[in-house]
């Protein structure tokens, strides 16, 4: 290990806009926690990051267990010895109308993209003020601010609570030399968008390119964002460039939803 290597925690690393993330935390010179409530996934990247010259670890965690949540940040600095950067990735969602939403739904996707991040936050903070500083990244979505596409309602408010709570965080937290941040991510081709695209191509009886096609026929860049799209906002909200950058949400999306 070493020891003057800044540590970043990533959840959902295991597939996705969180393994693009945790690769580019690495590629950046950071130690990397990687952790995922799918263990061989989480293990997967780690091996992944290791690549980049780096230490990794794989945690299983569910994000929605605040003891799971406390266990995975102290696993992180006991291996690592610092905690400096947290991206809070982790997140859960179904292609789903208004009405057909259950209260079940509800709590699946608010466990997790809400109180998670919140949880995930809040352990965090509690390492990086002892520590003197550190830098938080949420991971939210335009489905908080209002677009009309997002895969469904309970989603779209457990986003949009993510993107305020940051700018709370960000200003009860400055004090102690944190900054907190999120980034709205547009269409972005992952495992949880292709389910969505299958669902709906089957729904709808057409072919899955279709379906991508209306998606983002509307972005005025005319293309869907890659997982590596978000993960370099991510780098650089972590960076010292963006030290003086605080409770902002940027949206990465291509144009498609105003800020």
């Amino acid at each position: 290990m070493n020891a003057q290597r800044e540590t970043a925690l990533v959840t959902g690393a295991g597939s996705g806009i969180g393994r693009a993330v945790a690769t580019a935390m690495a590629a950046a010179g950071r130690n990397v926690a990687c952790a995922d409530i799918d263990e061989g996934a989480a293990q997967t990247v780690a091996d992944m990051v290791r690549q980049h010259g780096v230490d990794a670890m794989a945690i299983e965690t569910d994000v929605g267990d605040v003891a799971a949540i406390n266990a995975m940040i102290d696993a992180t600095v006991e291996q690592f010895g610092s905690l400096d950067v947290i991206v809070n990735n982790a997140g859960v969602t179904r292609a789903a109308w208004i009405m057909e939403l259950t209260e079940e739904d509800w709590d699946w996707m608010h466990r997790v993209n809400a109180k998670g991040v919140f949880f995930c936050l809040q352990g965090a903070a509690r390492q990086m003020i002892a520590q003197g500083g550190g830098r938080i990244v949420n991971i939210a979505s335009i489905a908080g601010r209002g677009f009309a596409g997002t895969s469904n309602a309970a989603y779209a408010a457990s986003k949009g609570a993510v993107i305020s709570m940051t700018k709370t965080a960000a200003q009860q937290l400055g004090g102690h030399g944190i900054t907190v941040n999120s980034v709205c991510p547009g269409v972005t081709l992952t495992p949880i968008v292709e389910g969505i695209v299958n669902t709906r191509a089957s729904e709808r009886g057409v072919s899955r390119e279709e379906i991508i096609e209306v998606m983002t026929r509307d972005i005025p860049i005319r293309r869907a964002n890659d997982p590596e799209d978000i993960a370099a906002l991510a780098v650089f909200l972590a960076s010292p460039g963006a030290r003086n950058i605080t409770g902002q949400c940027y949206n990465v999306d291509g144009g498609l939803v105003p800020s």
